[in-house]
């Protein structure tokens, strides 16, 4: 109350300063708007983090990996030389992007076609990654589906529909191709792509949350379980990625771009390459202890938001003079 007090007070007595509350956390102004001024210590790199070669006679099956992260971590590990079967249901796309990666990198990447919801669809994708290349050393589980709607809103169709790509479409390829492993005693290791508010929970998109988390505990589930048959389980967990796909469905108008970079704590937006190098590492030798791990890698976003006073980043110097000022004389408890 005394911070409330404090503001109050300075929006009185200093109209000219523009030391409004509003203008103070961000509500008022277009210069909070863009890229925060410290992100300039935290440019992202774009080149491949690994040694050429590090997965070399390595087998890697990507789910979603036709668009957006998906064909930024693909890229990455064909360039360090890994055979790639990537899978989605739209066969056209799946078959540019292979394209398009093997003239990049010099290896063979295969398109198979497969809807995650359907059993029946993954079990004849693990088929055809058997027949054409053999059992995966790396399973990326990627293939998601989102999109904003207040929760009172939700058909059953619309939960049915998010929930069975993001949760059940993981565990049917999972298990398809988990219990081919485990008969041909073969190890590998699983990835799974999530978000951070499959810890937290969120609003407005209460299917994904539910179904990521769903997503989470399987894995971590399996670490335990099936270690003992050489295979690792690890997530990863990004905060916001401008992707083409994702944010015409979450931020059609733009406007939540500008109000996400005020959250994190580096200043700007992840991007692809970024989360695909560490996708690299995890799924790598150099992570073989590495299993049962959730990685948050959002910019600091989780921690500015879990805070309950981070907003008072935005106070200025002479503000806090002010402030503790008052602080000092105020009487009692």
């Amino acid at each position: 109350m005394a911070l409330l007090r404090g503001l109050t007070v300075l929006n009185r007595v200093s109209p000219n300063k523009c030391f409004t509350p509003a203008r103070m956390f961000g509500n008022g102004t277009n210069t909070l708007y863009q890229s925060g001024p410290q992100a300039r210590f935290f440019p992202p790199s774009e080149s491949v983090m690994l040694l050429p070669g590090t997965y070399k006679n390595k087998v890697a099956f990507i789910t979603g990996g036709g668009t957006g992260l998906g064909k930024a971590m693909t890229t990455t590990l064909s360039s360090l030389g890994a055979e790639c079967v990537i899978a989605s249901r739209n066969l056209d796309v799946l078959k540019k992007t292979a394209h398009e990666i093997s003239q990049q990198t010099g290896n063979k990447v295969h398109a198979v076609q497969c809807n995650v919801r359907d059993p029946a669809s993954v079990e004849a994708a693990v088929n055809q990654l058997v027949n054409d290349v053999g059992l995966p050393d790396v399973v990326i589980n990627n293939a998601a589906g989102n999109f904003i709607s207040p929760s009172e809103k939700l058909s059953p169709n619309a939960w049915r529909t998010i929930t069975d790509i993001v949760l059940n479409g993981t565990a049917y390829v999972t298990l398809d191709i988990g219990k081919r492993l485990i008969k041909a005693e073969k190890g590998a290791t699983f990835l799974a792509i999530t978000t951070i508010y499959a810890e937290s929970g969120s609003g407005f998109v209460v299917p994904s949350a539910a179904a990521k988390a769903g997503v989470e505990t399987l894995c971590t589930s399996l670490a335990a379980e099936w270690g003992r048959y050489g295979m690792r389980f690890n997530i990863i967990q990004p905060g916001p990625i401008k992707t083409k796909g994702a944010f015409s469905r979450l931020d059609p108008t733009g406007t939540f771009e500008k109000l996400m970079l005020e959250t994190i704590a580096v200043g700007r937006l992840g991007t692809p390459a970024e989360i695909a190098n560490l996708a690299a590492y995890l799924c790598s030798d150099y992570a073989s202890w590495v299993s049962g791990a959730i990685i948050r890698m959002d910019g600091g976003e989780y921690v500015s938001l879990a805070g309950e006073f981070n907003g008072l980043k935005k106070v200025t110097q002479e503000q806090w003079a002010i402030m503790e000022a008052m602080i000092r004389n105020t009487k009692g408890s």
